[in-house]
């Protein structure tokens, strides 16, 4: 299992967009992002760092792997 770099949240931001994803709104600290014909909904949080774990749920909550976020997130 490839690790993870240390990314902040508009990165992530950037590398599910690329995916397909879309922005639909932010509460606080947390952006929302929904896919068109996906009932999940991912809340990333818009914080210098984000942590390891937390980007690991977030790309199996959308159904990727870790090899297709990071392929996505440079």
């Amino acid at each position: 299992m490839p690790s993870l770099p240390v990314l902040s949240g508009k990165e992530v931001r950037k590398a599910f967009e690329r995916a397909g994803w879309e922005f639909a709104r932010q509460r606080g600290s947390h952006m929302i992002l929904l896919k068109k014909g996906s009932i999940v909904t991912l809340s990333v949080p818009n914080h210098k760092e984000v942590a390891r774990g937390t980007m690991r749920g977030l790309i199996r909550a959308a159904g990727m792997s870790v090899e297709e976020f990071l392929a996505l997130s440079h």
